[in-house]
């Protein structure tokens, strides 16, 4: 969230609310974890707390983090900044994670290994914003999936979006679950995938800058801001039609970020 603002991420806090009979083995797992994930990013958890209420009220754990971070001086970004002529950039395949958690959830076995592409993005965010400041959107397509962030986009900074169907990478194993489940993979959450609405002149020295980041070796650009249709997104599809992309009407899978 601090990524997407442009900010340089400092500290975070922490707190736990355990459910009575916890396994200590699965805390210290989780915490264990928490530590490896604040390491790679780079950015500490500096304080936090834990309650614990009563068997059978809390579902095991609940985590709940707060960041503070920094924007640099000249960073602008913001959902209502997009403007026509913008490229839209994309770092990497889509619905990853949503089929990752559905599919251990409910216990459905997949022949091809999908994994959730949970991802810290600050240092992916901060290459990009070194690259170039001329870069008016960022936003993690995380609940609503990539087609209802754009959507969200559309409307709040008063433009058209067109994007193309074929330049959206789905991984084979998460479009085949979403084939044989009736998901658009469009819609599903994404944890480590940022959508980012970048300058024309811009756009090379960002895309190689994501290149040379481990989390941003598959960007590409998926459309661009257009003045027409204001607050619409189109689609471009495989078959050469285009098509309306709405926003997603209520839950398409249950909450899962």
């Amino acid at each position: 969230d601090l990524a997407m603002c442009g900010a340089r991420p400092v500290g975070l806090s922490t707190a736990l609310i355990l459910e009575e009979g916890l396994p200590m083995e699965d805390l210290w797992r989780v915490v264990q974890s928490m530590q490896q994930a604040a390491r790679e990013v780079g950015v500490p958890i500096v304080t936090g707390d834990t309650k614990v209420v009563d068997r059978g009220k809390g579902d095991g754990v609940f985590i709940n983090t707060t960041g503070l971070g920094l924007i640099p001086d000249g960073v602008c970004i913001g959902a209502d900044r997009a403007v026509p002529g913008d490229k839209i950039v994309i770092n990497g395949a889509i619905a990853d994670h949503a089929i990752t958690i559905l599919t251990q959830r409910e216990g459905l076995h997949m022949e091809a290994d999908v994994r959730s592409d949970t991802a810290p993005l600050n240092h992916l965010v901060a290459r990009m914003l070194a690259a170039s400041r001329d870069i008016h959107v960022l936003r993690d397509p995380t609940r609503g999936g990539v087609g209802t962030a754009l959507n969200e986009i559309a409307v709040q900074s008063g433009v058209g979006i067109e994007i193309d169907e074929a330049a959206i990478a789905v991984n084979a194993a998460v479009a085949g679950a979403c084939e044989l489940l009736g998901f658009d993979p469009l819609y599903l959450a994404n944890e480590g995938k940022l959508l980012a609405f970048v300058a024309p002149d811009a756009v090379d020295e960002v895309l190689a800058a994501m290149h040379r980041d481990p989390y941003g070796v598959q960007a590409a650009v998926i459309g661009e801001v257009v003045a027409g249709h204001p607050g619409k997104v189109f689609m471009q599809t495989l078959v050469g039609g285009s098509r309306l992309v709405g926003m997603l009407a209520g839950e398409q899978l249950p909450r899962i970020c």
